[in-house]
């Protein structure tokens, strides 16, 4: 409802830094009563740069240049990505990168499972 009344209004599609900034506010209005999600927005902007943020339950922004986790395992995920992700990584090494931590974090904590 709220992204066709925006387009309805501004007569353009959402910018993801709009999308995250729109689930954010829903998630703080629900705050008392959340949602048990942890959003990750992605895209681009209308200058072709990548944009890239994650909430929390309450819609507590985490903006990042790089990357951003989620869910159960991200605690377990950081150190591995830190290690791991380089700026400007080919596509088959950036695979191979998300790869490693998914199965390294999968492996750390009981929650996430298989």
């Amino acid at each position: 409802f709220r992204i066709k009344l925006y387009s309805l209004d501004e007569d353009r599609e959402m910018e993801p830094k709009i999308v995250s900034n729109l689930l954010q506010t829903l998630l703080y209005e629900k705050r008392f009563g959340p949602f048990f999600v942890e959003p990750v927005v992605a895209g681009l902007d209308k200058n072709n740069k990548p944009f890239i943020s994650a909430m929390d339950l309450i819609g507590a922004p985490l903006l990042a240049e790089d990357f951003v986790l989620s869910g159960t395992a991200s605690e377990a995920m950081y150190g591995m990505c830190e290690t791991l992700y380089r700026p400007d990584l080919e596509p088959e090494d950036l695979f191979e990168v998300v790869s490693q931590c998914l199965l390294s974090s999968v492996n750390r904590d009981a929650l996430s499972g298989w």
